[in-house]
């Protein structure tokens, strides 16, 4: 893609994301879960549904990898298979900056070019194999397991924790999750 191309996708990103946020400004803001212990965090998480941005709204085999850093920020690596379980791999890296008192549960996540996105564990199973990433502009959502798929009721109350967040669960997309791969790709 050339990079006028690329800016002009990313700036009418930002502009969906201003509009939708000055549609959800009524709204109050999430609140994030009381305390997230990082190194419990820390590793593999399929997604399991979203709401998308741009870059995953075709995403099969989703899965986001944390990896604690010595400094305290979180090295994040998002891969996927874009547009079908034999599609390309797409990887994307960021570095998520933790929020100092929010107990480890709000994050700023540097994406490119110094652009940043708000992270809020919104929901975490007590036993770290579930959780929910929010936003407070109810724009993006993410919907996370340690395991590829869930069951259709652990899926259920999750779609149904997302609604109770404010967002409209029409919106939100099952990522499509096959593993073993069939095709191992880099």
């Amino acid at each position: 893609m050339r990079p006028s191309r690329k800016f002009a996708l990313i700036g009418t990103v930002l502009l969906g994301s201003a509009t939708v946020a000055a549609c959800a400004s009524d709204l109050p803001p999430i609140t994030p879960v009381a305390h997230v212990d990082l190194p419990r965090f820390m590793g593999k998480w399929y997604v399991i549904a979203t709401i998308p941005t741009i870059f995953e709204k075709h995403a099969f085999n989703a899965v986001e990898t944390y990896t604690l850093q010595p400094d305290g920020n979180i090295h994040t690596t998002f891969r996927f298979n874009n547009g079908g379980f034999d599609g390309p791999v797409k990887h994307i890296q960021s570095t998520g900056y933790v929020h100092a008192g929010s107990g480890n549960a709000v994050w700023g996540v540097k994406l490119f070019w110094g652009f940043k996105a708000q992270y809020i564990v919104a929901w975490l199973k007590p036993d770290y194999s579930e959780m929910i990433v929010a936003r407070d502009k109810r724009d993006y959502t993410w919907v996370f397991a340690r395991t590829p798929n869930v069951s259709p009721a652990d899926y259920a109350a999750l779609v149904a924790r997302v609604k109770t967040l404010g967002y409209d669960v029409s919106k939100l997309r099952k990522v499509p999750q096959q593993w073993p791969m069939a095709k191992q790709q880099p």
